[in-house]
Order: structure tokens, then C-alpha cells, then sequence
């Protein structure tokens, strides 16, 4: 968002038990369909969110198709200001606030309990978060380095603007573990998770607002392309060690705007593509200057589409691939490297004001981008505003070019009391279709269907009545909105948190709704971070004669086991186990996973643990030089990228003693989960 409150930018996821391990089965599977519609203005009559009676609260009035209110929790009053981003982990959910940070335990979706109200002022407090550690966006000067509330009088020296890091151990009482100050703040950040090392993860940041002073951060330049030093047209890459993230540290500024031909640093869209927003010339034409103000009626450029920085960067780690919503630019990035990203694509839009997030589909094959036209501020899906301003754009990937194939947008007309423009979503699990929710701000939240990339289409939504009817316009609505294991979630500017579920509808059965809420749970959900969705087969019967459905199977040999150890005598204990696979899918990934939170990757006896981490490698007649790794969580062993029938797979185990480890008398012993799974059954 480029939230007024933000000061937008200037002027631009059947176990054994095991002696000393433990393995399991289960079967998955996967796959893509269609659907439309076309229309240049939203329909103005013929839907129940025309009309809606207006609050402030929850009494305001309520249209739905295919989504039930579950609760709502209004903004506790000591963190009440915008709401922001949300972010998910196990049982709990972490929802920005430009007040600080509420955390809610989401156990039960149907009564979300506020676990606590953490008061820490600076928008827009979007948030992440991975393991014990939670990453906050400041980019506004009112927020000092203690959390506290700067005034007029703090030094710019106490202030703090970049990423700040939160130890939330314990989710009661988040510890600020410091952070990472940037030149021109975090407006939003993404969290980067590297496939070969489980030891750090990286943050993308991207920096919208105007220029620290020296007092705050040396060594920042402004805005002069000339400048090789200059804080704009770059992101900055911190790297983030999981054992103690108060090291963090920028460790790139990537150029991604740079025009490779003359090595300029402003090398995409520098200026806007008319002097007026289409809807200036369109009939009817949208109006100018409102009461003084230039922006509400939309005829000028608001944000610009120029680009000297990134809003949102969607990072796809499985895929190696980001798509970064770049102000004046839709960009595809390669991040291989995660600690180095590249652009190896970029486009623009002549009807697009403000390049703000970006959703991979499922398969990757496709991006859909949006615009914030306005930058959520103003009411941008009125009854004259067409179908093409402030929309989604639809993009096809095709030998990583993002090719443009069709736009969406709320179909219904807004008033003018009423923020609304497209913002934040995500993809709600379905084999064959990609659905997604998305905010709109008071436009609610729309379920849709980009299946077929040339023609999306609304299959569901939820809507309230405008905060306040007198509004020019009032500000609310949804910020977000996240499918999370099994339920929507949805922060609200002014209302606070909404969780909501599918209900079936002639567009989705309740069939489908049960296999998306039966999936294995993620173990979190962060703005800006996809990953692959990957399906679970049921249980098959073949009659005699019949055809045989898509399969895989994974059968476990007799348990493994270390022996003795000898206390005292440095040693690496190896054991190993026999797996059988028969996969007739595309691609098959066998995996492991350690499920406990005690001691997570280590064996386990009784109170106690060892000391050295548990290592795993799998070896077949096709991979017989794989190396040990720590198991730590989890890892993944074999990638097979066709059917295979009873391929013979070791399982091996090592433990390493040290001379120094201390071992307590009985078994030490921990149960695994083996998984094998597929994209493309």
C-alpha cells in the first residue's frame, strides 16, 4: 500500500518407530482447468454489494457468496492504528499494524484469542517471519530504535527506519532483537529462503520513501542515475544467520533496473506513459482536482509509474524465480542465487499507475501482477472507473518472457466513500484450477478464477458497507487476505482481523473445498513468499481388468538401527534401512521430515538429546555419491523426473559421538516422516 499514513515515495507442508530414527509413506498427486468474462465498467445493479448499509465496525452491511464470516476482532486499543500485512506461523498469526504488532492464536480460526498487543509505532509494519524470528517494515521517521514514539525533538540518530527483528520465543512477549537500518526505510520486504542452506535465510527490501539523513544512516546518496553510489534504482539484500539474527547485514544492492545496452541504473520507466491517467481522456472522464486535492478523482498519476524501486518482490524459491512489482515495471528476476538476484525480464503498461504485488501461479507458468492506482487511498472502482485502471494484469510466462494475456477487477461498482483498488492475496489450493483470494480494500475480498489467463473471472466474495458513508473517501476494507491451512484470514484497515471459510457454490463444490482444506498444514504462510502446493492421492482400489489411476507408492524395509553407543569414544555411528518406489507421475521428490518440536534433528531420549545432529542421505543405482546432510527439520533425498517402477532406495543414517558428549543410560530414538510427493501426477 502507499497508504497517505506511509507517505508513499516522493516524487517516484503412517510414520514407524525407530531405534535411533523412524520413516513413513504417503501417497500424492496433482494437475489445470478454465473459465471468463469481458466488460469495460463494473455492473452498477444485480448484486447484493450494491448498497451495503454503512459502520464503522462489524454492524456495517455484510454480502457474501462462497465465503462465511467466521469472527471478527476488532484492533485492540493499545495497537489501533492502520492495519497492515499479516504473516502465519503454526498456530499463530502476526498482523502489522502502523501501531505496533497484534499476534493472535489462530488454534481455532472460528475464535482468534489476541495473545498480545506489541506497541512499536512506524508504518507500515508489514511483517514475516521463519523459526523464532519475526521481521518487521519500517519506512516512516516516527519510530525510534527502543519502539518508541519519535517526536519533533528525538535526534535523527535515535530514529529508525529499515527492517526490525523480533526473537518471539515466546509469542506473549517478543523481545526486539535489534535490526537493519536502510537508506530510504522498507516498505515492504520479502523473506528468501535458499534451497542449499538452512543455516540463513535473505531479505529482499524494497524501499519506496524519501532519503535517511547522514545523523540517521551514513552513506546515502540521492537520486542522481549518475551517482554509482545512489540509494535508488536498487533493493537491498540482508543476510540473515537463523542462529542469531541480530548479525543481520545488508550484503548486495542489486541493480535490477539497470539498462544492460548503457549501464545506466535507471534503465526501465522514467517517465509516465501520458501526462494524464487514461481515465482522463476516457468518457466519462474522471475528475481533476478535488477540493484542492489532485488525487481523489484520479486524472493525475498517483503514485507514478516511475521506477526507482521495487513495492513487492513474490519470490517462487522452488522455481528459482521472483516477479517484482517495480512502480513503473512488472519484472521477472532469477534468483538461483538468492543472495545475488538478476532480471532477466521487464514490461510496462500504459494504463498501469502503480506496479504494486505479483502472485505466481501454482506451476509457475504464469504471474498475475497488480495495480495500486492510487495507492489505496482513493476510490478507484466507482461506476465509471474501467475494468483496465487499478486492475490485475494477467501475464503468461513463455521462455521466462512475461507475455500479457487478459486483466481482472472487482466486477461491481464501489462508492465513492469507498477506498478500493487491488492489493494483497494469495492462491487457494486447487489441483486443476488457480483460484486465489485478494483484497481490495472496501471493495472486500474477491475469490477468483485465472485458470484460463485470458479470461478470470469472480467466483466468490465478501464485502462490507463503507466505513463511513460521508467519507472522500473513508478509509477500511482488506488490506490482505491469506488462505492458511484450511481458512481465509483477512486484516482489515479499520475493522481488524476477519477469518473466514469456503462455502460450496455452483462455481466451487463442496468436494473441492474439503480436498483444499485436507491438505497437509504449511508450516507458515509470509507476504511475498509462494510455495509449490503439492496433492495427496486417496486410497485407490484397481478392479480386475480396470485401469489403474496415477500412483505413488513408497514401502519401508526393516527398522534401522545404530547399536550401542560407547560413551566417551568419538565416533560416527551409521545405520541404514532398504525403501521401495513406484511412481508413475511426472516428477517425484522423496523427502524427510522430523515432525517433533523437541530437540528438532536430534535423537531423543527421555529430557535428554544428543548433542551432534542427525544425518541422512538416501542412495540409489542412479544417485551413489550422495553426501550426508544435518536433518534439521527436513530435508529432500531423491528427485526422480519421470515414472519409476521398485527403484531400490538406501536410507542411511549417521550419528556422530564425541569424546565429550555426555549419554544417558537408554535408547535414543526419534520418528521420522518420509514423504514422497509430485507436481505433475
Amino acid at each position: 500500500m502507499s497508504h497517505d499514513a506511509t507517505s508513499a515515495r516522493s516524487a517516484r507442508r503412517a510414520s514407524r518407530k525407530l531405534l535411533g530414527a523412524a520413516l513413513g509413506a504417503v501417497v500424492l498427486a496433482g494437475a489445470t482447468a478454465a473459465t471468463a468474462s469481458a466488460q469495460q465498467y463494473p455492473v452498477t445493479s444485480g448484486d447484493p454489494r450494491i448498497g451495503l448499509a454503512p459502520g464503522a465496525d462489524n454492524s456495517a452491511g455484510q454480502a457474501a457468496k462462497g465465503l462465511q464470516l467466521l469472527a471478527n476482532r476488532p484492533k485492540p486499543a493499545n495497537v489501533a492504528g492502520v492495519t497492515s500485512d499479516a504473516a502465519f506461523q503454526g498456530d499463530y498469526a502476526f498482523v502489522g499494524n502502523f501501531e505496533g504488532i497484534n499476534i493472535y492464536n489462530i488454534a481455532d480460526p472460528a475464535d482468534p484469542k489476541l495473545v498480545t498487543a506489541m506497541s512499536c509505532p512506524g508504518s507500515q509494519n508489514d511483517v514475516s517471519v521463519y523459526g523464532k524470528w519475526l521481521f518487521v517494515s519500517v519506512e516512516s521517521g516516527p519510530s525510534t530504535k527502543s519502539c518508541g514514539r519519535a517526536t519533533a525533538a528525538t535526534p535523527d540518530s535515535e530514529r529508525f527506519r529499515g527492517i526490525r527483528i523480533f526473537d518471539i520465543s515466546n509469542p506473549a512477549n517478543p523481545q526486539n532483537a535489534g535490526g537493519v537500518e536502510t537508506c530510504r526505510g522498507s516498505h515492504t520486504h520479502t523473506l528468501v529462503r535458499p534451497k542449499n542452506d538452512k543455516d540463513n535465510v535473505y531479505i529482499y527490501v524494497s524501499e519506496t520513501s524519501g532519503l535517511a539523513s547522514a545523523a540517521q544512516l551514513e552513506g546515502c546518496a540521492g537520486a542522481d542515475p549518475t551517482n554509482p553510489n545512489s540509494s535508488y534504482w536498487r533493493i537491498d539484500v540482508i543476510k540473515v544467520p537463523l542462529a542469531d539474527a541480530s548479525q543481520a547485514a545488508i550484503v548486495d544492492q542489486p541493480r535490477l533496473f539497470k539498462d544492460e545496452a548503457t549501464g545506466r541504473m535507471d534503465g526501465l520507466q522514467n517517465t509516465v506513459p501520458t501526462p494524464q491517467h487514461p481515465c482522463a481522456s476516457a468518457t466519462p472522464a474522471c475528475s481533476g482536482n478535488v477540493n484542492g486535492n489532485p488525487n481523489p478523482g484520479g486524472a493525475s498519476w498517483s503514485p507514478q509509474p516511475i521506477t526507482d524501486a521495487c513495492h513487492d518482490i513474490t519470490v517462487y524459491e522452488e522455481i528459482d524465480l521472483a516477479a517484482g512489482a517495480c512502480e513503473g515495471n512488472g519484472i521477472l528476476i532469477d534468483i538461483s542465487n538468492p543472495a545475488a538476484p538478476k532480471r532477466i525480464d521487464a514490461v510496462a503498461d500504459p494504463l498501469f499507475a502503480y506496479w504494486h504485488g505479483a502472485t505466481f501461479s501454482n506451476d509457475g507458468k504464469a504471474v498475475l501482477f497488480t495495480d495500486e492506482w492510487g495507492g489505496g487511498n482513493y476510490a478507484r472502482c466507482r461506476a465509471a472507473d474501467q475494468l483496465s485502471w487499478g486492475a490485475d494484469a494477467i501475464y503468461e510466462i513463455v521462455n521466462k518472457k512475461l507475455v500479457f494475456r487478459s486483466y481482472y477487477k472487482l466486477p461491481v461498482a464501489q462508492t465513492n466513500a469507498e477506498n478500493c483498488v487491488s492489493h494483497v492475496g494469495n492462491l487457494v489450493p486447487h489441483p486443476t484450477r488457480n483460484l486465489m483470494i485478494q483484497a481490495w480494500y472496501q471493495g472486500g475480498a474477491s475469490l477468483i478464477d485465472w485458470t484460463d489467463l485470458s479470461k478470470p473471472k469472480e467466483i466468490g466474495f465478501f464485502d462490507r458497507g463503507p466505513v463511513n458513508a460521508a467519507g472522500n473517501p473513508s478509509s477500511g476494507g482488506f488490506w490482505s487476505t491469506y488462505w492458511y491451512n484450511g481458512r481465509i484470514y483477512g486484516t482489515e484497515i479499520a475493522r481488524g482481523l476477519d477469518t473466514f471459510k469456503l462455502t460450496p457454490t455452483a462455481d466451487l463444490s463442496a468436494e473441492e473445498i474439503a480436498i483444499a482444506e485436507g491438505l497437509q498444514k504449511s508450516p507458515r504462510v509470509n507476504p511475498q513468499s509462494q510455495d509449490m502446493i503439492k496433492w495427496q492421492a486417496p486410497p485407490v482400489t484397481a478392479p480386475v481388468g480396470g485401469n489403474v489411476p496415477a500412483t505413488l507408492s513408497l514401502s519401508l524395509g526393516v527398522p534401522a538401527s545404530f547399536g550401542a553407543f560407547t560413551p566417551g569414544l568419538p565416533k560416527v555411528y551409521e545405520a541404514s534401512t532398504k525403501a521401495t518406489i513406484i511412481s508413475t507421475a511426472g516428477d517425484a521428490l522423496l523427502s524427510v521430515a522430523d515432525p517433533s518440536s523437541t530437540a528438532t534433528g536430534h535423537l531423543v531420549n527421555g529430557a535428554f538429546s544428543l548433542p551432534q545432529p542427525l544425518q541422512v542421505r538416501a542412495r540409489n543405482a542412479a544417485n551413489t555419491g550422495t553426501a550426508y546432510n544435518n536433518l534439521g527439520s527436513g530435508l529432500n533425498l531423491l528427485t526422480y523426473s519421470g515414472p519409476i517402477s521398485n527403484d531400490e532406495v538406501q536410507l542411511q543414517f549417521a550419528q556422530e559421538i564425541k569424546a565429550g558428549d555426555a549419554l544417558r543410560t537408554g535408547t535414543y530414538s526419534k520418528t521420522l516422516t518420509f514423504t514422497l510427493s509430485t507436481t505433475n501426477p
